[in-house]
């Protein structure tokens, strides 16, 4: 029986979610170039790992090429697509993952995890999922996503409103991520960040991809629409704030990769504290003295 982990307070309204990726489902290989970017990253360090993986799950359709690519067999989950692929695929909830304990080798979710409200849950349901000496490959959007869009939208709304409403969803911090798979009881838990900056011909234009991309906000409490004037406004500043000399307008995207081993007594385990054969100060080639003395003293 799968796993099933309590929900805190939802910020983000799935069900809206799945219907922005529904709508944005035709022109989305043209606007996801950010996910296919992660997906060609995970498959990258994946290379690295000398090692098979029979048995593969992707989460988000974008990575469906990578089970296909090592040959393995592998299930596609994905709250977008209920088309049956030749191996299987499901439609899920990330948070409620239909799979029994200890189905996968290996599970990877490009940028597949940003609208989890229980993200700390989610991790432990997929751990739970992978067998011993698993692997998951995960990456999530950082927290210098989108900052400049973040800046205006606040600045203009503040200004021709009596408040400013969230707009850009919070992401989480890279020392945040790497604690998280930690508590989640990952091993050898480590995280990383890339960050990019991509030029957009006018701020209207990255608007539409993040539209095409299904990328836009899907809080549960939604504040009102934002009045025209208040987008004009934000688009003025925009352009004002990042543009570039030859008239077109910079947004940084950051990439967190994770990256964790479901445990298994064959892999790497730190020394025990006071277990080291070698002092530190032979291997640096210099005198160690007593506590409380100083070097020189006779």
């Amino acid at each position: 029986m799968p796993l099933q982990v309590a929900h805190p307070q939802h910020l983000f309204d799935a069900r809206l979610h799945r219907q922005r990726k529904a709508r944005a489902a035709n022109g989305y290989a043209h606007a996801a170039f950010l996910h296919a970017r992660a997906a060609q990253d995970l498959l990258e360090r994946l290379e690295a790992i000398k090692r098979p993986f029979p048995r593969v799950l992707t989460i988000g359709a974008a990575t469906a090429f990578a089970a296909l690519h090592a040959g393995a067999e592998f299930a596609v989950a994905t709250d977008v697509s209920h088309k049956l692929l030749p191996s299987g695929s499901v439609a899920l909830n990330p948070e409620h993952l239909p799979f029994a304990p200890n189905s996968f080798n290996l599970i990877l979710a490009p940028l597949a995890l940003n609208w989890t409200n229980d993200l700390p849950g989610t991790l432990i349901q997929l751990r739970a999922s992978l067998l011993p000496d698993g692997l998951l490959l995960a990456t999530l959007f950082g927290p210098e996503t989108l900052h400049e869009l973040r800046s205006v939208l606040l600045q203009a709304e503040s200004e021709l409103t009596s408040g400013a409403a969230l707009r850009i969803a919070p992401f989480a911090e890279l020392r945040e991520a790497a604690g998280l798979l930690q508590r989640a009881g990952f091993a050898l838990p480590a995280a990383d960040r890339d960050v990019t900056t991509v030029r957009y011909r006018s701020p209207f234009a990255l608007l539409q991809d993040l539209r095409a991309m299904g990328e836009t906000a899907a809080f549960t409490n939604r504040a009102p629409a934002l009045r025209r004037a208040v987008i004009l406004r934000a688009m003025a500043l925009y352009q004002e704030r990042f543009g570039l000399p030859d008239g077109r307008v910079q947004a940084t995207f950051e990439i967190v990769t994770l990256t964790g081993w479901n445990p298994h007594e064959s892999q790497q385990k730190p020394l025990r504290p006071g277990s080291a054969k070698t002092r530190l100060s032979d291997a640096l080639g210099v005198a160690e003295w007593p506590a409380g003395e100083k070097a020189g003293k006779s």
